[in-house]
């Protein structure tokens, strides 16, 4: 993928840089997988407004993907590449025998007319599917179970890659995005490579606009509020939290830096080998 610049003729496009999408083949998406997606507008069930900064935005679709790559030991042809607005990756449309298609997230290299596999036995080549357990150490892989046969949940965004680095017990270790070093069951499905889109993080939007066609609202500062409205705001001038020294808090006061949301006890800790900080302590 490609990053689009601009000449700086107005303020607007003096930093702007989007994606020139010139892997994407296909403009329509396949309407068999389409299922229309409800916006909240950041509200709950109660019409309560729970998540802020949501709201408006163009309206959507949901491509249906098939995060368990349902159909074993069926080759099936990359038919598409396409643009999905639900998420910063990919997708590739593909084109099974006997007529069924299906969305999957798109590695980075996958090209149309590319005949791709899912099942135990397959070779470990881009896009195909397999068991952690058949997989050689140290390839690149996206789209982890965490538990067999629920589904892909592990690095899905653009750009993203993990890396099978050990096996023992019946246990894969994998290395996920974070650094976070995790025990996953070797009969947990990933797929191969890295996810396309790598330079996502790199777009820069270049004005307020295009992140209200994505849903989101302005974010007003904390420290521009006044006293009632937020623990950070009033005070004369620019001050630190209303005249004093005042750690970086929510409206509602919990801590944003530092503080640890993660419960103490979680059943999940006894999978992960390292933690994602761990390294950053010992420097």
């Amino acid at each position: 993928m490609a990053l689009k610049k601009f000449r700086p003729l107005t303020s607007t496009q003096r930093f702007k840089q989007t994606p020139a999408y010139d892997e994407i083949t296909k403009d329509k998406p396949e309407k068999s997988l389409l299922e229309p997606l409800k916006r909240s507008g950041g509200r709950n069930n109660k019409g309560r407004l729970t998540a802020r900064h949501i709201g408006g935005g163009h309206k959507r679709k949901y491509r249906v993907i098939d995060f368990k790559r349902r159909l074993r030991d069926v080759e099936a042809t990359v038919e598409a590449i396409e643009y999905d607005p639900n998420r910063s990756a990919r997708i590739a449309l593909l084109q099974y025998p006997r007529g069924e298609k299906a969305y999957i997230l798109a590695p980075n290299g996958l090209a149309v007319g590319s005949r791709i596999v899912a099942g135990d036995n397959v070779a470990p080549e881009l896009g195909n599917a397999l068991p952690l357990k058949a997989i050689p150490l140290g390839t690149a892989i996206h789209n982890i179970e965490i538990i067999p046969g629920r589904g892909g949940q592990v690095a899905r965004s653009a750009g993203q890659q993990a890396i099978l680095s050990n096996r023992e017990g019946g246990y894969a270790l994998v290395r996920l995005p974070s650094g976070e070093i995790r025990r996953i069951h070797e009969n947990a499905y990933a797929t191969i490579g890295q996810v396309g889109n790598v330079d996502h993080m790199n777009v820069s939007s270049g004005k307020a606009g295009r992140s209200r066609w994505l849903g989101r609202r302005p974010h007003v500062r904390g420290m521009a509020m006044n006293p009632i409205d937020h623990p950070m705001g009033g005070g004369q001038g620019k001050s630190k939290g209303g005249g004093g020294r005042h750690h970086p808090v929510s409206p509602w006061g919990q801590l944003a830096k530092g503080f640890k949301t993660r419960r103490t006890h979680k059943t999940s800790d006894s999978f992960i080998v390292e933690h994602r900080k761990s390294r950053k302590k010992t420097k």
